[in-house]
């Protein structure tokens, strides 16, 4: 018992009003798919439909059934108001803002569908089924039909995204997605055509006059009088539901404009950008608004935590964690009070962060995925660069923050490989393999890694000094950089394929950069490198060594400080010149 109690409170304390409103859409979506399938009976006959709508109603009026479906109608349009209300930004992906429009238009297209049929039920007794509905669409005002054909589509597609947004991240979507984009495509076609089969039907029949006073009575559609009165009952609530919608963008201006009273404050990435917003606005919505790239797979829900950020510095200024952002950090067991959800957090004060997930990866087959590289030999330079101390780092740290710093450690190396013309090839824990000379030649690809490993030095120095109060001892690293005949091409199975270099030149920069723990220096370059890049014979140490695999004993310069390499690269291109 007490376990069930402990649930029911983790339950609602993890609640959000996005989980009460995709609670009561999924309610509003399933009367919507029983009243499709009705609406398919229609391709059988006008009868077919006729039952079907008395199973319908006899579910759908079940009092319990009725208060749960119009409570969660009236909770899912305030919830929708709301959100118009509540959205500072609206850049996210297409589906996202075509939803939310989707569902304000909703109540628009619906209200007098409803008047008509429920409140003319209440107030005068119509018992308006399909063939009255039906010959109104088809015979009387076929105008109307067009607008009912817009209210099918617009629910149907609004209900499709907002279903789409709380599966997609289940581990059976992938494999339900097929037949669930199947039962999308054919549930409203076979309604539609239902629909128009009926209403033909419907049109063919009431050419007579015996099926006219049968189906058509004061009893079943109502007098003039009492149809004008449902229609100004109907505009009224259009015309109140419009001025509730003014309301709602007349508050969010008054926001807008009180937030910038209230003051701007700076919001710093860690990485030297800053952007200055009003308070208010959620450190997602920030990068947003400026086209700052910021990881959220949920689009802001709070229903992943892949946008979660590590404040820098002092963060007990900070507003307190709300109740579902501190359930989703409970559930990924972060018990840091520095880590918080960037969808989440609207800071007051200026606030210094990192993210603890990068938006986006470098693919690792960028370069090689065309036809021309696939299985070819050609001449390439390794290099090998691995991060010291990452298993100690990770024994006192947290495991997120450990993934953070050597993501960012990462990052500083790719930087310094991409701005000097190579190619991040292979991610393995710790350590990167980087490619140089698939578009070079081999005397400038030789030239771009020595300088590509001088500028990891450089941004790893800015690393280290952006990450000093965290760190107990600066980052530090190893590289190894030698050149061959490589076979380069695309290797992997199905989904799992990637572009990389095969060959014994791969290996023996591996094993050039394991060197530099015993060598005690920053880099181990072969002299096939050196020589290929046109140094001199004297600018680097010499020393031969041992390689595993190989017999002969290899020739290498030593590099205690990678720094100096860009500053000889350059002075022999000079000379060159």
């Amino acid at each position: 018992m007490a376990s069930l109690q402990t649930r029911l409170a983790d339950l609602l304390h993890g609640t959000s009003a996005r989980q009460i409103r995709l609670v009561c859409g999924v309610i509003l979506f399933t009367y919507v798919v029983s009243h499709f399938l009705n609406h398919a009976l229609g391709n059988i006959s006008v009868e077919a439909m006729e039952a079907g709508v008395y199973y319908h109603v006899l579910f759908w009026q079940f009092l319990p059934v009725t208060i749960v479906f119009y409570a969660a109608a009236l909770i899912h349009a305030g919830l929708g108001v709301f959100a118009l209300y509540q959205r500072r930004e609206f850049r996210w992906k297409a589906a996202e803002p075509l939803q939310l429009v989707l569902g304000l238009s909703i109540p628009l297209l619906v209200m007098a569908h409803v008047i008509g049929i429920r409140l003319g039920l209440t107030l005068y007794g119509h018992e308006k089924l399909y063939p009255q509905e039906l010959y109104l669409f088809f015979v009387l005002a076929p105008a109307r039909l067009w607008q009912m054909t817009i209210l099918l589509v617009v629910a149907w597609v609004h209900g499709c995204i907002g279903i789409y947004f709380w599966l997609r991240m289940k581990t059976f979507f992938t494999r339900a997605a097929p037949y669930l984009l199947a039962a999308a495509v054919l549930i409203p076609t076979l309604a539609m055509l239902g629909i128009y089969q009926g209403g033909r039907s419907v049109a063919a029949d009431s050419d007579d006059a015996d099926w006219r006073k049968t189906n058509y009575t004061r009893e079943q559609v109502g007098t003039v009088a009492e149809n004008k009165v449902l229609d100004r009952i109907s505009g009224g609530l259009v015309m109140g539901y419009f001025g509730l919608l003014g309301i709602v963008l007349l508050a969010r201006g008054v926001r807008a404009l009180r937030e910038r009273r209230g003051g701007m404050i700076a919001l710093s990435y860690g990485n030297g950008k800053t952007v200055r917003v009003p308070k208010g606005l959620s450190v997602l919505e920030a990068s947003l608004r400026h086209n700052v790239p910021h990881a959220s797979v949920c689009g802001g829900r709070a229903r992943c935590s892949t946008c979660r950020i590590r404040i820098i510095g002092d963060h007990a200024a900070l507003p307190e964690p709300s109740q579902r952002e501190a359930f989703v950090l409970t559930r990924v067991g972060s018990n840091d009070p520095s880590i918080r959800l960037a969808c989440q957090l609207r800071p007051t004060c200026d606030l210094s962060f990192f993210q603890l997930f990068m938006p986006q990866t470098l693919a690792a087959n960028a370069q090689g995925s065309s036809p021309a590289r696939i299985g070819q030999e050609r001449y390439l330079v390794s290099l090998f660069v691995d991060m010291r101390g990452s298993t100690q780092l990770a024994e006192k740290r947290l495991p997120f923050d450990t993934v953070f710093i050597v993501n960012r450690f990462l990052a500083a190396v790719s930087q310094a490989v991409l701005e000097n013309g190579g190619q991040p090839n292979q991610f393995v824990g710790d350590g990167m393999l980087a490619l140089f000379g698939l578009t070079a030649s081999p005397e400038a690809a030789c030239r771009q890694a020595l300088k590509a490993a001088a500028g990891i030095a450089v941004h790893v120095d800015e690393l280290n000094q952006l990450l000093s109060h965290d760190l107990r001892q600066p980052i530090r690293f190893g590289i190894g950089i030698h050149g061959g005949e490589v076979i380069i091409g695309d290797i992997g199975y199905r989904d799992h394929i990637v572009f990389t270099a095969l060959g014994d030149a791969v290996n023996v920069a591996a094993r050039l950069q394991d060197m530099t723990k015993t060598l005690a220096c920053e880099a181990v370059v072969s002299d096939e490198v050196r020589l290929t890049a046109g140094l001199a014979e004297d600018t680097l140490p010499q020393q031969e060594v041992a390689i595993r695999g190989r017999d002969e004993p290899m020739v290498v310069r030593v590099v205690a400080d990678t720094r100096q390499l860009s500053t000889l690269v350059d002075g022999t291109e000079r000379a060159a010149a």
